[in-house]
């Protein structure tokens, strides 16, 4: 975390706006443009794109990550992706008009830019790799490895698109790697 002083974390703290949403809350719609950004203090939320009418499963985010549309947030465009909850949350909420002027008025909040957008890439280029590299059940054995909250607080159909098979395919993976 970079070093702030007590004005510029106060700064920063008072950027946000807390919110309450309940579960299944769309954030941003496909479509739409994001312009706000949400750390998720209780809740859990995901990423998913609209295709052929199916949803698909880019990433799921819990307590202590944030969760937006990045490529719509940072350059105000139309999202391709969808963001909901999956449970009620609470949630810390940053618009791009409050990043901007805080930006603005103290660039050493470019470095939070910086890492968000790092921590968005690092994950994104793991996940394409292990699409090219793993086969599904070793997406699924990473999974639960590195994230096993995904497995206890997310629908299994969800799950399915998430590792890129059907439902009927995450069932067999399961039975395999179980027994």
């Amino acid at each position: 975390m970079m070093p702030l002083s007590e004005k510029q974390w106060q700064a920063f703290s008072e950027a946000f706006i807390y919110r309450e949403v309940p579960k299944r809350h769309l954030l941003t719609a496909a479509g739409s443009i994001a312009r706000e950004a949400y750390f998720i203090n209780k809740g859990a939320g995901r990423l998913y794109f609209i295709k052929d009418g199916e949803e698909i499963s880019a990433n799921f985010m819990f307590e202590g990550g944030f969760i937006t549309s990045l490529e719509s947030f940072l350059l105000q465009i139309p999202s391709r992706q969808a963001v909901e909850t999956l449970e009620d949350s609470e949630l810390l909420v940053l618009s791009k008009e409050r990043l901007d002027a805080l930006v603005a008025q103290q660039p050493v909040f470019n470095l939070f830019n910086k890492a968000i957008a790092e921590m968005a890439f690092i994950m994104l280029q793991r996940r394409a790799s292990s699409f090219i590299l793993d086969s599904p059940e070793e997406r699924y054995n990473n999974m639960l490895a590195q994230r096993p909250e995904i497995l206890n607080r997310v629908p299994q159909h969800m799950i399915a698109s998430y590792l890129g098979v059907t439902p009927v395919s995450l069932s067999r993976i399961r039975k395999r790697v179980s027994g």
